[in-house]
């Protein structure tokens, strides 16, 4: 029989048999050459989308962790210097207070501790809320945190970079407005080199700037931040101070603001309050309270 012969009947059989052959899926992989596309080297995964690895900073690994304090554990790039503080790199905020990369790897980051006095020369402290991630609920001086790598907070001249941090965060965590703590009225002091864990995965590892700064304010404290704020006298200090020895209450205060307290905080108060900050000041030295 010739095509040309062919019925239409036929025609239309062959036509529905060809549209089902195409439709059909394709025949599955052999099971070995799956095998070989997932035994490519490490390096090749890296560079194929189709592939993801875990980093030991994984935020699915603190999934607990309150979302704000994580998205800044994540997002923050801290400064990291060595013990002359000379800038060697940067990395995250988490791995930063990572305990075993400060011991594994020696991380040392920049940062400061602002210490804020009213016109009676009443220090302003700060309780750190209970989601913060290092040492919730101690009490602490006004406002204490890093500088970030970025370019005006790495501004060496002054310790420009670190004001500028200070200032920011001062909004950050108290409501703080820039107008109210102007960058030219924080006075640099003074640096401490220190270590201290919070528990047993979270820890500092700071060269910490040391500044004071006589304002009125206006504030709105952030509760991401903080949990509750006051000013204290010389003697309501050594108060807390005694409290806190005591261990009454649950009291706790950080160790940066204890190593501060017990080897400069008075003597600083004093020249405050007779107007000879200046005489005090010592930018040269890196005092190592480890």
């Amino acid at each position: 029989m010739s095509l040309t012969s062919v019925s239409p009947s036929f025609r239309i059989l062959r036509r529905l048999i060809a549209s089902r052959i195409t439709s059909l899926p394709p025949p599955p992989v052999p099971f070995s050459l799956r095998l070989q596309k997932s035994s490519l080297p490490k390096s090749s995964l890296l560079s194929c989308p189709c592939y993801s690895t875990t980093s030991m900073a994984d935020p699915i690994a603190d999934a607990n962790m309150d979302a704000v304090q994580r998205r800044l554990m994540f997002e923050d790039e801290c400064i990291l210097v060595d013990e002359n503080d000379r800038v060697v790199g940067h990395d995250t905020k988490y791995n930063c207070h990572l305990m075993e990369k400060i011991e594994a790897e020696n991380l040392l980051h920049r940062a400061f501790s602002v210490f804020l006095f009213n016109s009676k020369y009443e220090l302003l402290l700060q309780q750190r809320s209970a989601t913060k991630v290092t040492f919730p609920l101690v009490w602490t001086n006004t406002c204490c945190s890093h500088p970030l790598y970025r370019e005006s907070e790495l501004i060496e001249e002054n310790a420009l970079g670190v004001r500028n941090a200070a200032q920011r965060k001062l909004l950050d965590e108290l409501g703080i407005p820039a107008e109210d703590v102007p960058v030219d009225q924080f006075t640099p002091l003074g640096r401490i080199l220190y270590k201290a864990p919070s528990d047993g995965k979270w820890g500092e590892h700071e060269l910490d700037y040391l500044l004071f700064t006589v304002r009125e304010v206006n504030m709105k404290p952030n509760p991401d931040e903080v949990a509750e704020v006051k000013y204290v006298n010389r003697e309501q200090l050594k108060e807390l101070l005694r409290k806190a020895d005591a261990g009454e209450g649950g009291l706790e205060l950080s160790p940066w603001f204890k190593l501060v307290v017990d080897n400069f905080l008075f003597k600083w108060w004093d020249h405050l309050e007779k107007g000879t900050l200046n005489e005090v000041v010592d930018m040269n030295t890196i005092h190592k309270l480890i």
